[in-house]
């Protein structure tokens, strides 16, 4: 869902006639998750039963815990659709101090590329492709469907906000929403600059090599296979420089759009196997190396191909 919607509040619930408030039942109407936030951008400090995460949180963040706090705790993982909960009175002193509203993207489905000064808005207009924009503050929020991990700095004056993640609702922007691109995927993945200097420690099998044993239920031919595989492995070894990882990432998406009608199983993860220690080789290191293939492969398994 699209947080665009407007809908009036049901009648009675806000007879203050909070402007934010408002703005978050309309939200929340449109299947948004919503909170409050404090000046600065802040969401509102856990109560004192919360404090420190002694309640040990709630069912649905990272760490899942027993928490049912009426109360706005736990920033993002309080954003809720629920009118009762939004207009309820433990909410209530939040929303008389709040000087903004947030939402949830991930809750939503959607991802937030939040581009915090004019050069990282011209990168995005060079880069990304086009999609709905909301002006910030500093620079603009391009809005993606469908969600992803959230991390902070991918690139200068670059979040993405999408799971466990908040962002400020400053509108609904302009333009069509775009599906999430593999560009925006590809961020999440650290570029390792420094080639391998000697021998690279590495855990990866000694023989993890991609044959017709582990690819029984493979439409393609064999040859076919390792022709598109000794490519892509090819061209991460090229990136002695920079840009291993992304190259990864690219090739793993590739490979695997290949087999998505393929009935399997096409073995995937040998393959995967092949383009980390490709990656390794050059110096990538390989924690990032495998979020790098697996975000490709995944990629094509979520629809991105």
């Amino acid at each position: 869902m699209t947080p665009d919607r407007q809908t009036m509040p049901p009648r009675g619930v806000n007879p203050a006639g909070n402007p934010h408030l408002t703005t978050a039942l309309n939200l929340a109407a449109a299947n948004v998750p919503v909170l409050p936030l404090r000046d600065g951008k802040l969401p509102f400090g856990n109560c004192r039963t919360c404090a420190k995460n002694a309640c040990g949180g709630r069912p649905n963040m990272k760490s899942t815990g027993p928490c049912q706090c009426p109360a706005v705790c736990h920033a993002w993982a309080a954003a809720t659709t629920d009118p009762s909960v939004i207009t309820s009175p433990a909410w209530a002193p939040a929303w008389r101090q709040a000087a903004a509203v947030a939402y949830h993207p991930g809750g939503a489905g959607l991802t937030v590329v939040d581009l915090d000064n004019t050069d990282a808005v011209t990168w995005a207009r060079q880069t990304l492709p086009a999609t709905r924009t909301v002006p910030t503050t500093r620079g603009e929020h391009w809005i993606y469907q469908r969600a992803m991990q959230s991390v902070n700095a991918v690139r200068p004056g670059v979040d993405v906000k999408s799971r466990m993640a908040y962002a400020r609702w400053l509108g609904p922007g302009t333009g069509t929403m775009a599906a999430l691109p593999p560009a925006v995927l590809a961020l999440t993945v650290k570029k390792e600059t420094t080639p391998a200097s000697g021998e690279v420690v590495s855990s990866l099998p000694e023989r993890v090599i991609w044959d017709r044993t582990v690819a029984t239920g493979c439409r393609h031919t064999e040859q076919y296979i390792r022709t598109g595989l000794q490519r892509g492995l090819a061209m991460v070894r090229a990136r002695t420089e920079s840009g291993a990882s992304s190259q990864a990432f690219g090739v793993a998406r590739f490979l695997g759009a290949q087999h998505a009608k393929c009935p399997g199983p096409c073995g995937l993860d040998a393959l995967g196997w092949q383009i980390v220690a490709a990656a390794v080789s050059v110096g990538v290191p390989e924690d990032y190396a495998h979020r790098a293939v697996t975000n490709g492969l995944q990629s094509v398994e979520r629809g991105a191909a």
